[in-house]
């Protein structure tokens, strides 16, 4: 026996039982773009992207930070920022980030994850693609 559902494009929005969104699992959600090109273009791990996540990761943990309701740190492949390098996105804001050494982390830990304040100085160029 088969089953077949029909579900047009915009049903949830035209649907009056629909169910209220519920609050997202994590308060924030920062990752770590760790792509490295194989062909020598520029790339974030090239920029020692892998410790400046790991560091995060710590800081976060360390501060009590992490978990369900709170923050989550992630690995990310290319976030095609490239020439940003190395970058870091923290949602639900959409906040990029272009950092360079572990107080840049530490602060982004503090003011940002921790108390929703953008680092106005880290902000990655909205035209700096890759």
């Amino acid at each position: 026996m088969t089953h077949s559902i029909s579900i047009s494009p915009n049903s949830a929005a035209q649907s009056d039982s629909a169910p209220a969104p519920t609050a997202s699992y994590y308060q924030r959600h920062i990752f770590f773009c760790l792509n490295e090109r194989g062909n020598g273009e520029a790339c974030c791990a090239q920029h020692d992207a892998v410790a400046a996540f790991e560091r995060c990761k710590s800081q976060v943990k360390a501060a009590g930070l992490a978990g369900p309701g709170q923050v989550r740190v992630n690995k990310a492949g290319c976030l095609d920022r490239c020439a940003a390098g190395p970058v870091a996105v923290v949602y639900p804001e959409a906040v990029w980030y272009s950092y360079v050494d572990a107080s840049d982390i530490d602060e982004i830990v503090e003011s940002h994850l921790r108390n929703g304040q953008v680092v106005q100085r880290l902000l990655t160029p909205a035209d700096l693609g890759r």
